[in-house]
C-alpha cells in the first residue's frame, strides 16, 4: 500500500518505518527542512533502539522517502496518517492547530480518494473537526472528492517503541466507512496472521480510548506513589506491598512500581487534556486532578529527602545527578523530575553535576552552563555531597561503590527508583534512602 505519515517525530519517525518494513510503500513529511535532510542520511534525530537500522535498510530497499511537502506524495497515496505534534495549551487543552493544518492541506490539494487517519494522541471530537477542515477547503475549491477519517491511536512505549509497533498488546481503529475499514484491515492483516488484536470501534471510542488507557496508568503509579509515602512514614515496606496486591489477578503487577514521578510526552499532557475535555463537557475529573496533584508533589520528593538529611543546609553543597531523561532508553527530557530537581537545587544554592547515558545533548540544550556535565558516572559523583538517582539506566544498577564512595565528600545516596538494597547499600558504607522502604 502507498501511506503517507505526516509529523516526524517518535510516533511519525516509528509509525512510517515499521509500515515500510512491512512491505508498504511510506513517504515521511515533515516541514524541519534540516529534519528530513539528515533523515535522508540515515541520521536519527531521536534515540530509539533498533529505529536506525530498519530507516537505513527500508531507504535502502526504496520503501522509505523523506520530504517536506505532502504534495510531493499526495496524488500517489491511499492513506495519510497525522502524526504530528499536539502540545498542551496553557489551559491544558491539547493544540489541534498542526492537525487541522494537515487537515487543510489534503483538502485543498487532494484529487482522489483517501483516507486521513489520525496517530497524534487527540481529544474525542478531533476526527469531526478534521472532517469539517476538509470539506470546507473542497468547497473553497468547488469540488466533491470523496475521502473518510479514522482514528488509529498509537500505544508506543518510548525505548522500545519498535518493538511495540511490531509486537502490540492490540491495535485500535476508529471507523466510521466500511471503504475505509477495508483499506485498514488490509493495511493491518499482519498482524492478524500473528493472532494480535486488532480492535475496531466508532472513531470517538478510538478517540477516547488512548487517553482513558494513558489516564489509568498516571493513575495507577500516582496511586503507588501515595502507597510509598505513607509506607514510609508506618514502617511498610512498598516492594513487598507491591508485590502482595500485584498477585491479585483484579489488579495485576504492571505499573505498580513507585518512583520519584512520571513524566515523558504522553502522561503529563493527556491527563491534563482528559480534565480539560471534561470540563468542557460541564464535568468534573475528581481522580484525574489527584493523579496530576500527587505526581506534582512526587517530583520534588529527591530534593525533599535530600534537603531533610542536610536540615536545610544546602548552600554550597555539590549534588550529583544520575539520569536527565524521564526514563530509561530514551534521550526523551520532556516533563522529566530531573527538571524539576535540578530547578530546586540551584534555587537552594547547590553546585550540581550530572550524567545520563543518552541525554547529554538534549540536557546541553535544555540546561546551559547551569550545571556539570559529566564524562561518566564517576566523573559526575566528584566531589559530591549526594547523589540523586531519578532514572533507570542499567549501567546504573552495578557501579563500582568503592569507586563511587571514594570520589564523593560525603557517601549519601537518594534513590528514586529502588533500584538499590537497603542492606547492601549499608554495608558498602552509605548513607542511603529511597521510595517507601523504611
Amino acid at each position: 500500500m502507498n501511506i503517507a505519515v505526516v509529523g516526524t517525530g517518535y510516533v511519525g519517525l516509528v509509525s512510517g518505518t515499521c509500515f515500510a518494513e512491512m512491505g508498504n510503500d511510506v513517504t515521511c513529511v515533515d516541514v524541519d527542512a534540516d529534519k528530513i535532510a539528515r533523515l535522508k542520511q540515515g541520521i536519527i534525530p531521536i534515540y530509539e533502539r533498533e529505529l536506525v537500522t530498519l530507516v537505513r535498510s527500508n531507504q535502502a530497499a526504496g520503501r522509505l522517502h523523506f520530504t517536506t511537502s505532502l504534495l510531493d506524495c499526495l496524488d500517489n497515496v491511499e492513506l495519510i496518517f497525522s502524526a504530528v505534534g499536539t502540545p498542551p495549551d496553557e489551559d491544558g487543552s491539547a493544540d489541534l492547530s498542526y492537525v487541522l493544518e494537515v487537515a487543510r492541506e489534503v483538502g485543498a490539494n487532494m484529487k482522489r480518494y483517501v483516507v486521513v487517519i489520525t496517530k497524534s494522541t487527540v481529544p474525542v471530537g478531533t476526527a469531526e473537526k478534521v472532517r469539517q477542515t476538509i470539506l470546507e477547503e473542497q468547497r473553497k475549491r468547488g469540488v466533491d472528492i470523496p475521502f473518510d477519517v479514522a482514528s488509529n491511536p498509537e500505544f508506543l512505549k518510548e525505548g522500545t517503541a519498535v518493538k511495540d509497533f511490531m509486537s502490540p498488546d492490540r491495535v485500535v481503529v476508529g471507523v466510521d466507512s466500511e471503504r475505509s475499514k477495508d483499506l485498514l484491515t488490509r493495511l493491518y492483516h499482519p498482524f492478524l496472521l500473528n493472532n494480535f488484536r486488532v480492535i475496531f470501534t466508532d472513531i470517538p471510542s478510538a478517540e477516547m480510548i488512548k487517553y482513558a488507557a494513558n489516564a489509568m496508568l498516571a493513575t495507577r503509579i500516582s496511586f503507588m506513589n501515595d502507597i510509598a509515602n505513607l509506607c514510609e512514614l508506618v514502617g511498610a515496606d512498598v516492594n513487598m506491598v507491591r508485590k502482595g496486591i500485584g498477585t491479585d489477578t483484579r489488579i495485576g503487577s504492571k505499573f505498580l512500581y513507585p518512583g520519584c514521578g512520571y513524566g515523558g510526552s504522553c502522561f503529563p499532557k493527556d491527563v491534563k487534556a482528559l480534565v480539560h475535555t471534561a470540563e468542557e463537557y460541564g464535568y468534573d475529573m475528581r481522580v484525574l486532578k489527584a493523579v496530576e496533584s500527587v505526581n506534582k508533589e512526587q517530583k520534588t520528593i529527591l530534593f525533599r529527602k535530600l534537603n531533610n538529611y542536610y536540615k536545610g543546609d544546602l548552600v554550597g553543597k555539590t549534588i550529583a545527578l544520575w539520569g536527565l531523561a524521564f526514563k530509561a532508553e530514551t534521550d526523551d527530557m520532556r516533563e522529566a523530575t530531573s527538571l524539576v530537581t535540578i530547578d530546586l537545587l540551584l534555587k537552594a544554592g547547590c553546585k550540581v553535576r550530572v550524567f545520563d547515558p543518552q541525554a547529554m545533548n538534549e540536557g546541553r540544550r535544555r540546561l546551559g552552563d547551569t550545571v556539570y556535565f559529566a564524562s561518566n558516572v564517576y566523573d559526575a559523583v566528584d566531589g559530591a555531597d549526594a547523589l540523586l538517582v531519578p532514572t533507570e539506566w542499567m549501567q546504573f544498577r552495578m557501579p563500582d561503590w568503592a569507586k563511587v564512595k571514594a570520589r564523593m565528600n560525603r557517601p549519601f545516596v537518594v534513590d528514586g527508583r529502588n533500584i538499590y538494597m537497603s542492606d547492601e547499600m549499608k554495608r558498602q558504607g552509605f548513607d542511603y534512602t529511597s521510595i517507601g522502604r523504611p
